[in-house]
């Protein structure tokens, strides 16, 4: 029986990141691309939802290009399909105005959209014309909530002061966490421990943490997951790309295998009541089968009572 979302977020969430179709995709090829997507989640029984970016280009000012669908007609279609809550994300920085984000909103509702991932600007050098992640939390909460929805917005472990900025959020509104790339459960767990204890002395509930990862296979893969902004520890980085390619795959699921488990452990120590679930990201189009292979073993690693 599949649940809904508010409920898995209470518990441990299994999100699934696609790469969406190219905006201007031929027919067949999209076709093509959602048989095969929907028929590769569809047997991973455990999958609450899944999480569809806005994949953007900026120019030097700042200004968007964007390479792929809408993430909302994706979503229908797959929510179609699979039978499976979707989310999209949605760059709030490039609107126009507060207004226009409201407006979005309302249509999104209308489309049968009932989640979003809020995401800020890339460059915190340029004056995006939207409004900030926690006023976007502010404007978009209460119309998804009217409707039964739910905000969420991405969380950067590695980044200086994260936890303060994710309890700002959880104030506006936020009701789950999708973190950018992890590699390292210690950074990752020390975010966690911070931001609860933010959340018991401000009276709120924490908000539900799903810890991206992702299968990288060659070096190729590691200088894009850094392009995205995220993180790989030079541990790690030769924990899972030294020795024969062809195994790099299964090094890379082990790795992401440890650090969801070392991160649930700790929290199971230190007595967190943060919910801590796992969102899994295909990076480009060749790594759908191994990203697949990496959501089923880590939805049985969330399924499982963590040690302490």
């Amino acid at each position: 029986m599949v649940r809904s979302l508010a409920s898995a977020l209470r518990e441990a969430p299994v999100f699934f990141e696609p790469v969406p179709p190219t905006l201007r995709g031929r027919p067949d090829r999209v076709e093509a691309y959602y048989r095969e997507l929907t028929q590769r989640l569809a047997g991973v029984e455990a999958l609450d939802a899944v999480d569809l970016p806005e994949l953007i280009d900026e120019n030097h000012e700042g200004r968007p290009y964007y390479r792929t669908a809408d993430p909302r007609s994706v979503g229908r279609e797959l929510a179609e399909r699979l039978h499976r809550s979707v989310v999209v994300n949605k760059v709030v920085a490039h609107l126009p105005s507060a207004a226009a984000l409201e407006a979005w909103a309302r249509e999104t509702v209308a489309g049968g959209i009932r989640a979003v991932v809020l995401v800020g600007g890339s460059s915190r050098y340029i004056p995006y014309p939207g409004p900030s992640v926690a006023e976007a939390d502010r404007l978009v909460g209460p119309i998804l909530r009217a409707a039964g929805g739910l905000v969420g917005n991405i969380a950067i472990p590695q980044r200086e002061g994260e936890a303060h900025r994710m309890l700002a959020k959880t104030r506006a509104g936020a009701a789950f966490f999708t973190t950018q790339l992890l590699f390292d459960s210690g950074v990752a767990l020390a975010t966690l421990v911070e931001y609860e204890g933010l959340c018991r002395k401000a009276g709120f509930e924490p908000a539900a943490v799903l810890l991206s990862l992702a299968p990288i296979a060659d070096e190729t893969d590691a200088e894009f997951v850094r392009w995205l902004g995220a993180d790989i520890p030079e541990e790690a980085e030769r924990a899972i790309l030294n020795g024969e390619e062809s195994g790099a795959a299964g090094r890379a699921l082990e790795h992401a295998r440890r650090v969801l488990a070392e991160t649930r452990e700790g929290a199971a120590r230190a007595g967190l009541g943060v919910p801590i679930g796992v969102n899994v990201e295909q990076l480009t189009q060749r790594h759908l089968g191994v990203a697949v292979e990496m959501l089923s073993e880590l939805a049985r690693t969330v399924a499982a009572p963590a040690a302490r």
